[in-house]
């Protein structure tokens, strides 16, 4: 995956994952069992494309935290994503206020188009949000790249 002029590589993708644990940590929020959002799952941008995505390895690390992990991602075929990586994804918009933390991971115009407030409304209230493209304003985020 391409982040400002880079490819978010493992450790890139580690980095991600684990920061959005201590983020969830520093606001007292439970990591065992808890609901995490994982914003798009593509190769890149307004792309039905998954083949060598790193987005998966975000999620593979959530998981290693014991969290319950959804990937909701418009733009894929959920059985291609259950076939290359055996992700089972969202097929439908996630339920609001479901989630302690959100990771937007890909930037689809459809998630530009929620802005803020938008994603916000995925996750409970006091929840993590981390930006990992970079794309919603300074601030929005409880952590970005």
């Amino acid at each position: 995956m391409i982040l400002s002029g880079r490819r978010i590589n493992d450790n890139m993708a580690r980095h991600v994952a684990d920061e959005t644990v201590k983020l969830m940590l520093r606001k007292g929020l439970p990591v065992l069992g808890s609901k995490v959002l994982v914003l798009g799952l593509t190769f890149k941008e307004n792309c039905p494309d998954v083949r060598n995505t790193k987005v998966v390895d975000i999620v593979r690390t959530l998981h290693g935290y014991n969290t319950q992990v959804d990937v909701y991602d418009p733009w894929i075929s959920a059985e291609e994503a259950e076939h290359e990586y055996g992700l089972k994804c969202l097929r439908e918009v996630p339920a609001k206020q479901q989630y302690a933390a959100v990771v937007l991971a890909v930037g689809h115009k459809q998630f530009l188009e929620l802005g803020e407030q938008g994603i916000k409304a995925f996750g409970q209230p006091g929840a993590v949000l981390y930006d990992v493209k970079g794309i919603l304003p300074l601030g929005a985020a409880d952590g970005r790249l």
